[in-house]
């Protein structure tokens, strides 16, 4: 049993915050680049010109490459042989309230959704706890944008509809968006399990690499099928018009009950923020 302390873990959690806010991947990074390469209208090649030197002076800066910093959404993988010297939960909490405070980073929080009083610090933060073989403790922080997250969307399908139901609703999502998400987009989509699962899967699948493809070979081929047809929509960077709608789909598959094929699809906008520590 490997023991790892409350304190380590709100340190981790706070450096994420700040670093996720202002480091976009490498990944991201290089996905924007590469979509300059078939990127072929003005305005949109201004747009992506003008996101990656955004990204740069956010990190030389150290100054959110967005003004919305987001709800705090911290995954936690625990391996079963890790014992936390302490409350998790209110480790995590009181990370998310430091990075936020010490970084300066918007407090996007409400502490009840009907009443809308601001929480001042960011908390509470939406966590993600699964329990893993090993003795190693992964914290990833995702600050999720309201304006991405509010164009997301569940639709509890029928058998019957398959794939091409899947493929429509996806495509519907995309193009009711439209520029409010600010693409070009990151589109998770989470296929089975329950209600409340294929929406998980939807936002876990938005934290893989850029360009790789699900292990699943009719998810990895129901991938490329949406990016093509999310790219024709001309809808393009920031909704200006273009062939760079999304920079990349990535499926998620659960299985699910006989009678239900359950669809969620969460957007992420172009920063894609998330970061990750292995402890």
């Amino acid at each position: 049993m490997r023991t790892v302390s409350a304190g380590e873990v709100t340190a981790v959690v706070a450096r994420l915050c700040r670093e996720a806010n202002t480091v976009l991947s490498a990944d991201l990074l290089k996905a924007i680049e590469d979509a300059l390469a078939w990127e072929d209208t003005p305005q949109g090649r201004d747009v992506l010109k003008k996101l990656l030197a955004n990204a740069a002076m956010a990190r030389a800066e150290n100054i959110p490459a967005c003004q919305d910093t987001g709800v705090a959404v911290v995954f936690i993988e625990i391996g079963q042989n890790v014992y936390i010297d302490g409350d998790l939960e209110a480790a995590v909490q009181q990370g998310v309230r430091r990075g936020y405070t010490e970084g300066y980073l918007r407090k996007s929080m409400v502490g009840h959704p009907l009443v809308r009083t601001n929480t001042g610090d960011n908390t509470p933060a939406v966590i993600h706890v699964s329990v893993v073989p090993g003795d190693r403790l992964r914290i990833t922080v995702a600050p999720k944008g309201a304006g991405s997250e509010n164009m997301s969307g569940l639709r509890m399908l029928k058998p019957a509809d398959g794939v091409e139901g899947v493929k429509r609703f996806v495509l519907e999502v995309v193009e009711k968006a439209g520029p409010n998400a600010c693409p070009p987009l990151v589109v998770g989509v989470g296929i089975g399990g329950t209600m409340e699962k294929a929406a998980l899967l939807a936002k876990e699948a938005l934290l893989r690499p850029l360009g790789s493809r699900s292990t699943d070979p009719l998810a990895a081929a129901l991938e490329e099928e949406l990016l093509a047809e999310i790219n024709r929509s001309g809808i393009g960077p920031l909704g200006l018009g273009g062939r760079v709608t999304a920079l990349a789909v990535h499926v998620a598959v659960y299985p699910c009950h006989i009678a239900s094929l359950p669809v969620a699809v969460n957007l992420n906008c172009h920063c894609a923020r998330h970061r990750s520590v292995e402890i």
